[in-house]
């Protein structure tokens, strides 16, 4: 067994002896999460339903992705769903979190498909993941029927099914049907076997330099973890708010949230970050180095 399917069994079989939580259960950790940023209360529910995550990445394996990334990609999902999950609305969290899974899964597929980008609207989204499908389904039907279909009517006829533009669905085939052109592949034959490779400049980073940046980030991200844990919960809260979500919370949404007024939230939000700014300005020289 490699490394990576050992890695996968692992991942499996840990979210197999996961709890199966009731609906109650569920609401309670999401609330907990939504109203109190209870990290316990996450975790519990994020694991709950790994499995599930899991289980939808499987699907995919079609598309040729190494199951770990799209468990890894699920997983995201999963997280993004319970981060945006709102227990008011009636709707169980495995319902909602389905949606996201999937679609964290879907942009990972396509943004590894092929080199050159196959697309990432809707359209071309619902055209990526459907198209074959409905191809070959109204291939049959016209078959049964014992109709022939030109290329035109059954782009036309694909269109209509899937709901989407003409051009989109000329485009999406024509991605479809070729392939990536090898860069290995000779230029011709008086140029005794030089392959298109020789001629492209590698402007990307050499191993080292890879290492260590990757090293060196995860040492940021640690410096950074550490120096918010000397921080109140209620400043960790607002950073979390104003810094880290998608859409930034506003000083005056914060504020009629904490009871406070909005220029306090301000000069809470100054005072969180001046601790931060010591608590890292105290470590190593290593560290200021960083920062400058």
């Amino acid at each position: 067994m490699t490394m990576q399917s050992a890695r996968e069994f692992s991942l499996t079989r840990t979210a197999m002896k996961a709890e199966l939580l009731d609906a109650e259960t569920e609401l309670e950790l999401a609330y907990a999460w939504r109203d109190n940023r209870d990290e316990a209360a996450l975790h519990r529910l994020i694991t709950a339903y790994m499995r599930l995550a899991i289980s939808m990445a499987g699907k995919f394996k079609r598309y040729g992705a190494p199951m770990n990334d799209l468990i890894q990609e699920a997983g995201l999902g999963l997280m993004k769903a319970a981060d945006k999950f709102d227990p008011d609305r009636g709707v169980r969290f495995s319902t909602y979190a389905i949606w996201w899974i999937k679609a964290s899964i879907q942009d990972h597929v396509m943004r590894n498909w092929s080199m050159v980008r196959t697309g990432s609207t809707s359209s071309q989204k619902s055209l990526f993941f459907n198209m074959r499908r409905v191809q070959a389904q109204l291939e049959r039907t016209a078959s049964s029927n014992g109709e022939t279909l030109d290329q035109h009517q059954l782009r036309q006829m694909i269109s209509t099914e899937i709901g989407v533009p003409l051009h989109d669905v000329e485009m999406m085939d024509g991605r479809l049907s070729g392939s990536d052109f090898s860069l290995n592949a000779t230029q011709s034959a008086e140029d005794e076997g030089r392959e298109w490779i020789d001629t492209l400049v590698d402007d990307s980073a050499q191993a080292a330099e890879v290492v260590e940046e990757s090293h060196d980030i995860a040492q940021l991200r640690s410096w950074l973890v550490s120096a918010m844990g000397e921080l109140t919960d209620r400043e960790q809260f607002i950073l979390r708010e104003r810094k880290l979500r998608d859409k930034p919370r506003t000083l005056e949404s914060l504020g009629d949230e904490l009871s406070l007024s909005k220029e306090r939230v301000r000069q809470l939000e100054a005072a969180a970050f001046g601790k931060m700014r010591k608590s890292l300005e105290g470590q190593t020289k290593e560290i200021r180095h960083f920062l400058n």
